[in-house]
């Protein structure tokens, strides 16, 4: 079977690729406040920072040290509605106009589209849905019985080799006759796997020739 024959995955990271910078930070502060956010960042800088330098477990653990300090306790209907609130404004202000193109051209084609994102999966089901994509793969959060937030991750943080068991996965649900074509967009080495992983892989970052996805095609606004 020839490849215009298979069906077709479209993968778009969120941060940095179909939105400008990164959106958690910005998040927080809309959840908890500027002044709690940068507290509990500050008490924790020294693991942020080593997890900044070298990504991977060290990453993964501060960002959820983070969220334990500031989601923990906080009722998970009000996140959510707030989550919305947030990311349509986000979206608005930051959205990356050729990377949304490229995603609805996906969409014209009849190709499936799904979010994968170390967001929290809070809001990448709202980004899936505003775009009118297929589905949404993001960081998911704890919820306790009292449908309060733990402050930890249910899973795994959804980034790297996460991020291609949790696309892997999604593309099993969907019931394919034969195995799709993958297209992969993202803009860091939190991408890289899932660039790899690929038919076809895009650089959607800024850094070109000096980024650590330097080896794929562009996609040029």
């Amino acid at each position: 079977m020839s490849e215009s024959q298979n069906p077709t995955v479209a993968a778009f990271d969120l941060d940095g690729t179909l939105s400008e910078g990164g959106s958690v930070v910005h998040w927080l502060r809309f959840i908890a406040g500027t002044r709690a956010t940068y507290s509990a960042g500050l008490s924790l800088i020294t693991p942020l920072t080593i997890g900044a330098i070298k990504s991977g477990s060290a990453a993964d653990n501060a960002k959820e040290r983070l969220f334990h300090k500031l989601l923990a306790g906080r009722d998970v209907t009000e996140v959510q509605a707030r989550s919305r609130e947030f990311i349509l404004h986000h979206l608005e202000t930051n959205g990356r106009a050729h990377v949304i193109a490229r995603l609805r051209w996906h969409l014209d084609q009849g190709h499936k589209v799904v979010i994968v994102s170390a967001s929290p999966q809070l809001y990448v089901d709202v980004v899936g849905e505003t775009f009118g994509a297929n589905g949404g793969c993001g960081t998911r959060l704890g919820v306790d019985a009292r449908n309060k937030l733990t402050g930890m991750y249910l899973g795994k943080n959804c980034r790297g080799s996460e991020k291609i068991r949790r696309l892997n996965e999604w593309i099993s649900e969907q019931g394919f006759a034969s195995k799709p074509v993958v297209y992969a967009y993202g803009n860091s080495r939190g991408d890289l796997k899932m660039l790899t992983s690929a038919d076809h892989g895009y650089d959607c970052g800024k850094l070109g020739r000096f980024g650590a996805l330097k080896n794929f095609s562009r996609l040029e606004a």
